[in-house]
């Protein structure tokens, strides 16, 4: 039983450095830019040593892969959470897209996941993580709106790749605008706009 206890408590503690490391990775990655940022200024803002680090992430390309990770999860989650509480698929894939683009705002998102991720990480692996996180919930909400005979387009990786492309771009423009709160609104409407378009008609 103290065996296990102790095996229990190894855990959290190994779990909270890694916890800290992202948090502290992330911050740094974000503020100071992937090649500006050592290991060693990493290690201390988390206040772990360089052999924790080591134990957790092989070199700082893994240590930026898991930040990466972490933030499409936790946008993943965020969308999923607004989404679920739709029972109607187009109305919940226009709130996930909503809360997408939401996402794309935050600073540290946009600038490590959309501008940094994919010449850090290379395309293939940045693709394996966009698909297994927001891609993801975006394409099987399609797919199974094209089983249901609701989607006109024959294609629902495709369009979820153009969508998902067109939010990360405008979150750029909506950042970069001096009037942002003036422009979401005309950006969510086109986005509704071209959803619709690919939405089959009811019965009259």
């Amino acid at each position: 039983m103290d065996l296990d206890r102790e095996r229990s408590r190894r855990e959290e503690y190994s779990e909270a450095t890694r916890l800290a490391l992202l948090l502290a990775a992330k911050t740094l990655f974000a503020s100071q830019g992937y090649q500006a940022t050592g290991i060693e200024a990493v290690a201390q803002a988390a206040r772990v040593t360089r052999g924790a680090l080591y134990h957790h992430f092989d070199d700082k390309k893994a240590l930026f892969d898991a930040v990466v990770v972490d933030l499409q999860a936790n946008a993943a989650r965020v969308i999923a959470e607004r989404a679920r509480a739709e029972p109607d698929k187009w109305q919940r894939l226009r709130v996930g897209t909503d809360a997408f683009l939401e996402v794309c705002l935050d600073p540290a998102y946009r600038w490590l996941v959309i501008q940094e991720g994919p010449a850090i990480l290379g395309r293939k692996r940045y693709q394996e993580i966009d698909e297994a996180y927001p891609l993801g919930l975006m394409t099987a909400t399609l797919m199974s709106l094209r089983r249901a005979g609701e989607l006109t387009f024959d294609d629902p990786d495709l369009l979820s790749r153009m969508i998902s492309a067109m939010i990360c771009e405008v979150a750029q423009l909506l950042a970069d605008s001096e009037t942002p709160e003036a422009l979401k609104p005309r950006v969510q409407e086109a986005l509704d706009r071209i959803l619709a378009a690919f939405r089959r008609p009811g019965p009259p």
